[in-house]
C-alpha cells in the first residue's frame, strides 16, 4: 500500500503550505494574533484538500485512459501509479473520497469558530475538488481560472479570513497572485500532454487556441502578478518587504523568454517547467518572508 501515496503526489503537497503561509505573513502584518489551532486546522485543511484533488484527479485519467497516454514528467502528466498498479484504482477513489470529508468536516469547524461566511469559499472550494477532472477540463476558462480559484480565492483568501478574522487589502492582494500564479502552474504542465488530453475530449487553452497564443497568456498572468507587487505597496495594501519577492526575476526572466520562445518544445523541456514550479514557490514566499520581516503595519 505504501505505492498508494504516490497517487497524493505528495512532490507537490507543498502547494498548499505556500498559500497558507502568505495569508499567515499578511495576516501577522495586520495585527492578527493566530491560535495554533487555528493554524493547524488550516494546514489539515489544505493539505487534505490538495490530496483529494489529486487522488480525484489520478483516479479519472486512469479510468478514461488517459494516464495511459500521457509520458510523465517530474512536474506533469500524473503520477502514473495507477497505470503501474491498476489494483490500486479502488484504494484511490476511497482516498479521494475520504480526505474530501476530511476537509469538508475541517471546514466547517473553520466555520463553527469564525463564522457562517466563510463557508461560501468552502462551497466553491469543494466543488473545485470534485469537478477539475471531470467537468472543469471541458471548457478552456473555467479549466484555467479553477485551480487558482482553489488556491487563490479559496485556500489563501480563506485562511487569511480565518487568521485575521477580515478581509483586508493585503490579503486580497495575496489571494489574487496565487489565484494567478496556480492557475499558470496548471496551464504550462497542460502542453506536453495535448495530444493525450483530446482523445478523452478535453478542451483547455493549448488545445482550443494553440501553444503560441496560451504561451502569451501565461506570459501575461506571471507578469500581471509580478507587477502586482509593487502596485500594493505603493497603494498601502502591503508593507515594503513584499518587494523582497521581486527577486524571484531571476526565475521569471529565462522562464518567460523560454516559454514565449520555444512553446512547442515544452514537452521535452522539463527545465521549463522545474523553472515555473520554483518561480510559483519562491516568489510568495519571498514576499512572505519579506512581509513577515517588515512587522506590523
Amino acid at each position: 500500500m505504501t505505492k498508494l501515496i504516490g497517487v497524493t503526489r505528495p512532490n507537490f503537497l507543498t502547494l498548499p503550505l505556500v498559500c497558507i503561509f502568505a495569508a499567515y505573513a499578511v495576516s501577522r502584518a495586520h495585527g492578527a494574533l493566530i491560535p495554533l489551532s487555528d493554524l493547524l486546522l488550516v494546514i489539515l485543511l489544505g493539505l487534505s484538500a490538495h490530496i483529494s484533488v489529486n487522488a480525484f484527479n489520478e483516479y479519472f485519467d486512469f479510468k478514461s485512459g488517459l494516464d495511459f497516454n500521457t509520458k510523465p514528467t517530474p512536474f506533469s502528466g500524473g503520477s502514473g501509479t495507477l497505470v503501474q498498479a491498476p489494483h490500486l484504482a479502488n484504494a484511490a477513489i476511497l482516498l479521494a473520497v475520504s480526505t474530501l470529508l476530511l476537509t469538508m468536516a475541517t471546514g466547517l469547524m473553520l466555520v463553527w469558530l469564525h463564522g457562517w461566511a466563510l463557508l461560501s469559499l468552502g462551497v466553491v472550494g469543494v466543488l473545485v475538488i470534485y469537478t477539475y477532472t471531470q467537468y472543469l477540463n471541458r471548457s478552456p476558462w473555467l479549466c484555467l481560472l479553477a485551480p487558482g480559484i482553489g488556491f487563490g480565492l479559496c485556500m489563501t483568501l480563506g485562511a487569511a479570513w480565518v487568521f485575521s478574522a477580515e478581509l483586508h487589502a493585503g490579503a486580497w492582494v495575496m489571494a489574487i497572485i496565487m489565484t494567478l500564479l496556480v492557475s499558470n502552474l496548471l496551464l504550462l504542465n497542460q502542453f506536453p500532454d495535448i495530444a493525450a488530453d483530446k482523445k478523452v475530449g478535453r478542451r483547455h487553452l493549448p488545445i482550443v487556441v494553440g501553444t503560441q497564443a496560451s504561451a502569451m497568456i501565461f506570459a501575461w498572468l506571471h507578469i500581471a502578478a509580478f507587477i502586482l507587487v509593487p502596485i500594493a505597496v505603493l497603494a498601502g495594501w502591503l508593507p515594503s518587504g513584499a518587494l523582497l519577492g521581486l527577486a524571484s526575476i531571476i526565475l521569471l526572466w529565462p522562464l518567460l523568454r523560454g516559454v514565449i520562445a520555444q512553446p512547442d518544445a515544452i514537452a521535452s523541456n522539463v527545465r521549463l517547467l522545474g523553472l515555473n514550479v520554483g518561480f510559483i514557490h519562491g516568489f510568495p514566499l519571498l514576499m512572505a518572508i519579506g512581509v513577515l520581516l517588515s512587522g506590523q503595519f
